[in-house]
Parts: C-alpha cells; sequence; structure tokens
C-alpha cells in the first residue's frame, strides 16, 4: 500500500493530473475549471447532495480521469488493501480514484476476495477440539446437518436460531481443522465422520449441489463455492467434436437423408397438368361456354344430415 502511494505521488506527472488545484484558481480542478477540486471526494453537506447533482458531478469527474496522464497507477493505489481483523479492506475507502467510484473498487474487491480467498490456515485438530466438538448443541447441529443442506431445516432441527447454528457450524470448522472459506457441507461431515465426531449410526444426505459448510452474512462464501464448482465444471467437460459427415463417392451424388429414422426424401411430385393424356383448363377453347355434366343424377337426394 505505502508504495503504491509513494509510486503515485513520485510519479513524473504526478503534477499534471486533472484532480490537481490549477495554478491560477487553486479551487477549481486543473483538469476541468468548472470543476471544483472537491468534485473526488465524497460529499459532506448536510442533508447529503441531491441524486442528479452527485450523478453529473460523478460523470465530470470520471471524464477527467479518463484523461489523465497518472490513470493506471491511481487506479492501482484506488484497489489497494490494508489487513483489518483478519480481513482485506480498501485503503481508500471512498471517493473516485482511477476513474473508478467507490462502489465499482468495493465491487472489485468483493469479487478478489470471491476468486481468490485467502490462504487458509486452520488450526490443527487436537484433542481438546475433539472433545469441543462433541458437546450436545454440536452434535445436535451435525445431526440436523447429515439430514439436510437447507440453514433453516438445520437450525429448526437442531433446536436453535440460523444465527446460532450458523456460528456453530463455523467452529465445527475450526475445532475440525476444515477451512470455513472454501469447505462444503460435505467436507465438513466427512470429516467429522473420519476422525469420530459425527455421532454413530447418522445417515449423511449427499449434497446435489455444493453448500458452504459454515455459512456467513453476506453469502461470500457460498459465492465462492459456487464460483469453484463452476469452474471445476468447465474443465471437467470434454470439447464437443461436431459428427463428421462422409464425403460421397466419385461419380455419385450424395442424397442427403431426411426425417424420421433417416429415410431418403420423397421424389418431386409430377405436376398434375404434365400427365400425358390429361385434360387441363388450357386445353378449352377459349370464347365457347363451358358446360359441366353433374356426376349425379338431377333426381338423386341427399339425406338430410342429422
Amino acid at each position: 500500500m505505502a508504495d503504491l502511494l509513494r509510486a503515485l505521488t513520485e510519479h513524473h506527472h504526478y503534477k499534471y493530473r486533472g484532480c490537481a488545484p490549477d495554478e491560477l484558481t487553486p479551487a477549481r480542478a486543473a483538469g476541468d475549471l468548472h470543476l471544483s477540486v472537491d468534485a473526488w471526494s465524497p460529499t459532506t453537506a448536510d442533508g447529503g447532495e441531491e441524486q442528479r447533482a452527485r450523478l453529473t458531478r460523478e460523470r465530470a469527474a470520471k471524464a477527467v480521469c479518463a484523461r489523465c496522464p497518472v490513470l493506471d497507477t491511481c487506479g492501482a493505489y484506488g484497489l489497494s488493501t490494508v489487513e483489518h481483523d483478519g480481513t482485506a479492506r480498501l485503503v481508500e475507502p471512498e471517493g473516485i480514484l482511477g476513474g473508478m467510484l467507490a462502489l465499482d473498487r468495493h465491487r472489485h474487491l468483493i469479487q478478489q476476495r470471491i476468486t481468490n480467498p485467502a490462504p487458509a490456515s486452520p488450526a490443527a485438530v487436537t484433542p481438546t477440539g475433539l472433545a469441543a466438538a462433541c458437546t450436545a448443541q454440536k452434535q445436535a447441529v451435525l445431526r440436523a446437518l447429515a439430514s439436510t443442506s437447507d440453514a433453516l431445516l438445520v437450525a429448526e432441527r437442531a433446536g436453535m436460531d440460523v444465527r446460532t447454528a450458523n456460528w456453530q457450524r463455523s467452529a465445527l470448522c475450526g475445532l475440525l481443522g476444515v477451512d470455513r472459506e472454501t469447505a462444503t457441507r460435505q467436507e465438513l461431515l466427512d470429516t467429522a465422520q473420519a476422525l469420530g465426531v459425527l455421532p454413530a449410526g447418522v445417515r449423511v444426505i449427499p449434497d446435489r449441489i455444493p453448500v458452504a459448510a459454515a455459512p456467513d452474512t453476506t453469502g461470500a462464501r457460498q459465492r465462492r463455492i459456487n464460483h469453484l464448482a463452476a469452474t471445476d465444471r468447465i474443465a471437467a467437460t470434454p470439447p464437443t467434436v461436431a459428427p463428421s459427415t462422409p464425403s460421397p463417392a466419385p461419380g455419385r451424388t450424395a442424397i442427403p437423408a431426411s426425417g424420421r429414422g433417416g429415410r431418403l426424401p420423397a421424389p418431386p411430385r409430377t405436376k398434375f397438368t404434365d400427365i400425358h393424356g390429361q385434360l387441363s383448363l388450357d386445353d378449352i377453347p377459349t370464347g365457347r361456354t363451358l358446360r359441366l355434366i353433374p356426376s349425379l343424377s338431377t333426381t338423386a337426394r341427399l339425406e338430410t344430415a342429422a
């Protein structure tokens, strides 16, 4: 973080950045004299900022960033993080940096957490930890977790609220040496079974889709597991090869198959008027009255339909 800040402030074009104060009007931005130098900072006015004014300001500020000579270096610093309570957080969580809004940079950080989780360092499994995993509450959670993957049903069957049940699941991951950030429900239960913590005779219902062993309030762990599962499915799917069509033998014309069962298409129908000896309307001399002879006797009667 300090290196990125130093790289930005010591850049040989830093003094020409668009958000710098103008030499003649220090309250205005050098990249756009219509903008205040505070256009890149969050508003501190009483009552906040009207939405339309905020959107206009942000668009103008980002337009200046787009032509700034230190855009890339400023963006790298804007995305830099610092560890706080074991979690990476943005060094500059507010304002516009590198042409990115604070919301854009937070979304980038969340995506990084999903695709590149922090290296896990689960605690070693100890006899004390195994004993702690056998308490009444944790055993109830394990039994409920073995019967369903639904968090609400797990809590209901364990006789506690969802928050407590999820906390117990997270604690079980730590006690059994399972990475709570990437582990699935199936992995937690398999580990508990292998260590003899899962109550004897409990049948485990397998997952149809991967479910987080220890759900968190933001859903980040489940999204990470979904992403990893989708990546594994794509990697395991063999490439599709289109079937080749055999070329016809020399001197022969290929007749494509059509319809069900690969039947050959019927030959084209001969036009009715092309049949030899068949009378057509074209054979009737013009200028003469056409008299039609009925096929049934004029005395023939049809029964009235019921």
